[in-house]
């Protein structure tokens, strides 16, 4: 039998991708009507976000400054994905490791719940240590 979508796994690898090279068609990945949470979310970003067209949006800056910044995702390390009784759903963890223009690495850990359906994400929380992304990201100042 052919099949015409692609699975929860393959499209959480292609998000992946995408993310990795701060590539916005990972907003791509989602349904028109998709959502996006993010419930660690720092203050000021939003903890929910719906429609793929503001996806794009919400990320656009921060892909623009990542790459402008010169950081990089080296890897997604200890990736473990474990399929749940929901055909539809799948939940990953695993570590992005990271580096700065100057070479500096950084580790985070996430877990991430995706719900796909006919080939798109139709919802995907995204758990993260926000305020250390946050931190560690924030170039020092020239003072400190």
């Amino acid at each position: 039998m052919l099949r015409l979508t692609m699975t929860p796994r393959e499209i959480l690898d292609r998000a992946h991708r995408y993310v990795r090279d701060y590539d916005l068609r990972f907003a791509d990945c989602f349904a028109s009507d998709g959502i996006l949470e993010l419930p660690f979310a720092p203050p000021g970003m939003p903890k929910r976000v719906a429609g793929r067209n503001a996806i794009r949006r919400l990320l656009e800056p921060s892909y623009r400054a990542a790459r402008d910044a010169g950081r990089k995702i080296i890897e997604y390390r200890d990736t473990r994905i474990h399929d749940t009784g929901d055909p539809e759903v799948v939940v990953v963890e695993f570590t992005l490791l990271g580096q700065t223009a100057d070479g500096s690495r950084y580790e985070f850990p996430f877990i991430q719940v995706l719900r796909v359906r006919n080939g798109e994400i139709v919802e995907m929380r995204d758990y993260f240590d926000s305020l250390a992304l946050t931190k560690s990201l924030v170039a020092p100042s020239k003072d400190s």
